[in-house]
């Protein structure tokens, strides 16, 4: 097989490694036309944080279910040994810490061969890709739009065909928000069922994890499966899954019964968002699923007070921590105007204010988990709106207070968080394009533990109404 740029058009990452294994495929002419059509996009969409060119064509790669397969890591807390890492920073400045973390070891044993890294937000605390260090990343269904965050850079690539999937983490709606924004498959797995060591034990008190942005449902399942397993010395671990999780994907699904959350207050949905939900749930009663509509038993403004009663001193910590590093304290000024707000509002509480905020959460995953004793799923809408343009969500300067960050930020994405408070699995599928070409996920949500379930469905939806062949106006297609 010869035509490179036809098999990355045609087939996603467990196809094409299968072809490297049988030998019908070279896997240094495979790395050759994902740097080409990273090459070709890259410049329209600006996701890559540093290319790995050299490194990539001279690695060797394991016989694993990924082998031979290029890939892209986000440049956030998730480090590779030839990688520098800024955490879409300034303040950081791109030390190379020389060691690959247990997740992305794991996709390097799995065969994965590393290309690159993707840009993210400072910190990964926006919902666009936007920093001072690497600028805006286009979102490339329409490039004034913003790619989503803050694992934008991997969405981006990924949705304009460079390569078949892309590493993301995803502490607030991190890897479904860009998905959502770009029209890919995205699934945040249940808490501690990925490594997050060694040099994080629980990132965010445990609402962060990582996992990957992909075309493929049967791809986010085989690097599930890979990357599954807590690591050693682990703080805590899912409940372990006996079968793989792409064979759980052929298996006959049961018809589920599935809660439809339309509203939540006090942030409504755009017309675009209720009709991307509706559209979601008749595809799944006509699969057989029984709908009904629900409110979640939280109140969300309070939920999202903890949250940053969490995120904030985390921030303040890393930020100290950089300083003590370089040996002088981080000048605002190397700071993005919301990490400042962050810090101010939110990075001094007392630490029985911390205390009472993991309490919280911890509470809160309880009250779901009986919540869900008679629904197997939720459904509600990824963002309340289609992806933004540029800008929107970027801040100029430090004025607003952390309720006008969160009432500007959260507004967009309410519902995605929440589940990385409880530790469920939730996932956004691409199922609807606007009037305007612009794509809104669905996002379903499953028990805790039971990412099966919401991969078993994903790919249910995806073969009643594949989205492979919906390509946005900047890609690497021939």
């Amino acid at each position: 097989m010869s035509d490179f740029h036809e098999l990355l058009d045609k087939y996603d990452g467990t196809e094409l490694a299968s072809l490297v294994r049988q030998k019908e495929v070279q896997p240094k002419e495979l790395l050759e036309t994902c740097i080409e059509r990273i090459e070709k996009v890259d410049p329209s969409l600006n996701g890559i944080a540093e290319k790995l060119y050299d490194s990539a064509r001279e690695a060797t790669y394991a016989d694993g279910p990924f082998m031979g397969i290029p890939t892209l890591v986000k440049d956030l807390f998730a480090p590779i040994k030839e990688a520098k890492t800024t955490n879409g920073s300034l303040a950081v400045g791109g030390v190379r810490l020389g060691i690959d973390d247990n997740h992305t070891s794991r996709l390097r044993g799995a065969g994965c061969v590393f290309v690159g890294t993707t840009t993210a937000p400072e910190f990964g605390t926006s919902y666009t890709t936007e920093s001072s260090l690497f600028g805006p990343t286009r979102n490339p269904w329409n490039t004034e739009h913003s790619c989503g965050g803050s694992s934008g850079g991997s969405a981006a690539l990924v949705a304009a065909r460079a390569l078949p999937f892309a590493h993301g983490n995803d502490g607030g709606g991190s890897i479904r928000v860009p998905s959502s924004c770009c029209g890919i498959f995205g699934l945040k797995p249940t808490r501690g069922l990925v490594p997050s060591g060694p040099m994080v034990g629980e990132g965010w008190a445990g609402m962060s994890i990582a996992h990957a942005l992909t075309l493929s449902v049967r791809d986010s399942a085989g690097l599930l499966d890979v990357a599954a397993g807590s690591d050693l010395g682990a703080p805590y671990a899912a409940p372990h899954q006996e079968e793989s999780f792409v064979s759980s994907l052929s298996k006959p699904l049961r018809p589920l019964r599935i809660a439809m959350i339309d509203s939540l207050s006090p942030w409504p949905n755009s017309k675009e968002a209720n009709l991307a939900q509706q559209h979601a749930a008749k595809l799944c009663e006509a699969l057989g699923h029984h709908v009904t509509t629900a409110k979640l038993p939280v109140d969300l403004m309070t939920f999202f007070d903890r949250a940053f009663d969490i995120i904030g001193p985390n921030v303040k910590s890393y930020v100290e921590m950089i300083g003590n590093m370089s040996g002088s304290p981080v000048s605002d000024e190397a700071l993005q105007p919301s990490t400042r707000i962050i810090i101010r509002d939110k990075g001094s509480i007392s630490a029985v204010q911390y205390v009472d905020a993991v309490t919280y959460m911890h509470g809160l995953g309880r009250i779901m988990a009986n919540f869900m004793q008679d629904y197997d799923v939720l459904l509600t809408p990824t963002l309340t709106r289609p992806p933004v343009k540029i800008g929107e969500l970027n801040l100029q300067d430090d004025s607003k207070s952390i309720e006008e960050f969160i009432q500007l930020s959260h507004s967009y994405s309410p519902y995605t968080a929440i589940f990385n408070g409880t530790g469920q699995p939730a996932m956004s599928v691409p199922l609807y394009w606007t009037p305007d070409n612009l794509p809104l996920g669905a996002h379903f949500v499953g028990r805790f533990g039971e990412d099966a379930t919401l991969l078993a469905l994903a790919a249910q939806l995806e073969q009643h109404q594949p989205w492979w062949n919906n390509r946005p106006p900047v890609n690497a297609c021939r």
